[in-house]
């Protein structure tokens, strides 16, 4: 008997050993099933850096606001290129380490983001501002020359209200794309007064703040008192110039270009050489595509095109430098854009 019941105790204490492993198991299972994979983001800047106050900062507050909805779901990293050699192998290390979107921001990505999605078709890629045609790839485009027509509107009638004569435009790299910039800016000021001049120069770099204080310098000393800039990091020499001389009691402007560049335009108190901004929401494309992935709609061979009528381009809401009457003007011309009243030619 005794001995049954040793057989007895040994059967239970196998049979509860068994049922102890299988229900760790399946408590094992329930938990990984609960895990949910980060949707990650990477991000390749160009040579202006991400802390250009402008086109890489601005795309990268745009996933930055997508990953903090959900840190816990979502998370992102990103690489600085110090040179256009770079872009190649910054785009396939964010492959390497598995992110579910990479993102690149400017047309000097052009050919790097077309050779790379080619050779990893199972990666999704974003690029802003230049067109990609591979399956894997979104396209952003903006039509930069109607925001820029808006800002030359204001930049006109400002220089007039100041009894100025001439206004400057610096660009970063003279391209198709700068041109834009350059040539809708134009027009907007033409179509104020065509007889006011436009001073134009190329820096030659998109990260070269003491270049564009150079140029910026040379423009205000001639009589021109606001400078429209699309030059990346190169434009914040040009601000920092604006700032010193604001700082002396000269009134001189700077447009900002790609973001609401006001507070980085502050000399004193709340005063600020920004006379408005060129916005571009490179921001929104960057959240609005990392969305699609995680929601598993992404769509790859697309090209999003941003202007005045999805309010992808234009100025801030606030305009602290600008008069009541001058924003109702910007306004009114922008509704003859959309309209197709005025067609703004995005070449010189």
């Amino acid at each position: 008997d005794i001995e049954f019941m040793k057989k007895k105790f040994s059967l239970l204490a196998v049979t509860l050993l068994t049922l102890s492993l299988v229900l760790a198991g399946c408590s094992s299972s329930s938990d990984k099933k609960t895990d949910t994979k980060k949707t990650t983001i990477g991000f390749v800047t160009d040579t202006g850096g991400i802390d250009d106050k402008s086109f890489n900062q601005s795309t990268y507050e745009g996933i930055k606001r997508f990953v903090d909805e959900s840190t816990t779901t979502r998370s992102s990293s990103y690489i600085q290129s110090k040179g256009d050699a770079d872009y190649e192998s910054n785009l396939t290390a964010l492959v390497d380490s598995k992110n579910d979107l990479i993102v690149a921001a400017g047309y000097l990505f052009d050919a790097s983001m077309a050779t790379v999605s080619k050779k990893f078709p199972d990666s999704k890629f974003l690029v802003i501002d230049t067109v990609v045609a591979n399956s894997n790839v979104v396209s952003a485009t903006f039509a930069a020359e109607q925001g820029s027509f808006l800002v030359g509107v204001a930049a006109a009638l400002k220089a007039k209200e100041m009894g100025k004569t001439k206004v400057g435009f610096i660009g970063g790299m003279e391209s198709e794309l700068i041109i834009s910039f350059e040539s809708g800016f134009a027009q907007g000021v033409k179509a104020v007064d065509a007889t006011l001049g436009v001073e134009v120069e190329y820096a030659g770099a998109f990260d070269n703040a003491a270049a564009g204080q150079t140029i910026a310098s040379k423009m205000y000393s001639s009589g021109i008192s606001i400078i429209y800039h699309a030059a990346g990091g190169t434009g914040a020499g040009a601000i920092k110039e604006a700032r010193e001389r604001a700082a002396k009691n000269e009134e001189v402007y700077v447009i900002g270009v790609d973001r609401d560049q006001y507070a980085d335009g502050i000399y004193s108190g709340e005063k600020s050489v920004i006379l408005t901004s060129m916005l571009k929401r490179v921001d929104n494309v960057a959240y609005d595509v990392s969305k699609t992935v995680e929601e598993g709609k992404f769509e790859g061979g697309k090209t999003l095109t941003y202007d005045l009528k999805n309010n992808g381009v234009g100025i801030p809401d606030k305009n602290p430098n600008l008069s009541d009457e001058i924003v109702a003007q910007v306004k009114a011309y922008a509704e003859k854009i959309k309209s197709g009243e005025i067609t703004v030619k995005a070449t010189r």
